[in-house]
């Protein structure tokens, strides 16, 4: 008996902002096909996110080059024993460009542990006070630190005007109330579909809608029922369905915050 096909990506009125991928990764070589599909699946633009400094250049000409797509300039903390001067100066220059929106991917991991917890710590916090500085929004990764994150973002929240997201979001309740409490959106993608993020779902049930970000973090966690694929904002629509059902919402009226949302943290002066 054959596999059955998995359902299909279903299509909604309401446009879709995807708030955070990787571009270069999900396409390297065919980039205008698959925006022709993200597109057609009803995302009207998406944030490519910036993450080493071998990527920094290659978003801002993403963003440069196609009129869907926008970036971030930052190092994720995998790579925080490259942050150095120069590193500082091309994030800072680069963060100028036109349709750079943000400074991200930044922040701290101490599962992987790929970077020493003090390179992280000081990449982090000098990557902060540079978005501070920049008056630019932050978009922050963070797995198994929730304390040294919080402690971090306690010395600069007051000074960062647009705040950001907490992407990816399957960390502590208490690091969500104080992100939260301190303005911060928190970023939703396809590990809410998955059997063993309860987590993660009880995180969205007390979000307030109007600080839910959708993501898909493509190529990567793809979401149920497409998982063993890559990822791509395509799935965007599984997502925002996902959370629409854990909300309680139509799926539209979710997304027509959402979309308000997004447009408000990443591409509205203040």
């Amino acid at each position: 008996m054959s596999k059955r096909a998995p359902k299909p990506v279903p299509q909604f009125s309401t446009p879709i902002i995807e708030t955070h991928c990787h571009l270069d990764y999900i396409a390297p070589t065919d980039v205008p096909s698959e925006l022709a599909a993200i597109e057609a699946a009803g995302i009207e633009r998406l944030i490519t996110i910036a993450v080493s400094p071998e990527n920094l250049a290659t978003v801002r000409n993403l963003a440069a080059t196609h009129d869907a797509v926008w970036g971030t300039q930052g190092i994720h903390p995998h790579e925080a024993s490259l942050w150095n001067e120069s590193t500082s100066e091309e994030v800072a220059q680069g963060a100028a460009a036109p349709k750079i929106v943000g400074i991200g991917e930044i922040g701290l991991d101490y599962y992987y542990l790929h970077a020493t917890r003090q390179q992280q710590i000081d990449a982090f916090d000098a990557q902060l006070a540079l978005a501070s500085d920049l008056d630019l929004p932050v978009v922050i990764h963070t797995r198994d630190a929730d304390d040294d994150t919080q402690s971090v973002l306690k010395n600069h929240v007051d000074h960062l005007a647009k705040k950001g997201v907490i992407h990816s979001f399957t960390s502590s309740l208490d690091l969500a109330e104080f992100c939260l409490e301190a303005g911060f959106s928190l970023g939703f993608n396809g590990i809410c579909t998955f059997k063993n993020a309860e987590n993660v779902r009880e995180i969205i049930a007390v979000t307030p809608v109007e600080k839910i970000l959708l993501e898909t973090d493509a190529p990567y966690l793809t979401p149920v029922p497409y998982r063993g694929r890559s990822n791509s904002p395509r799935y965007l629509p599984l997502v925002a369905e996902k959370v629409a059902e854990i909300k309680c919402l139509p799926v539209e009226d979710l997304l027509g915050t959402v979309y308000q949302n997004s447009k408000s943290l990443f591409f509205e002066e203040s």
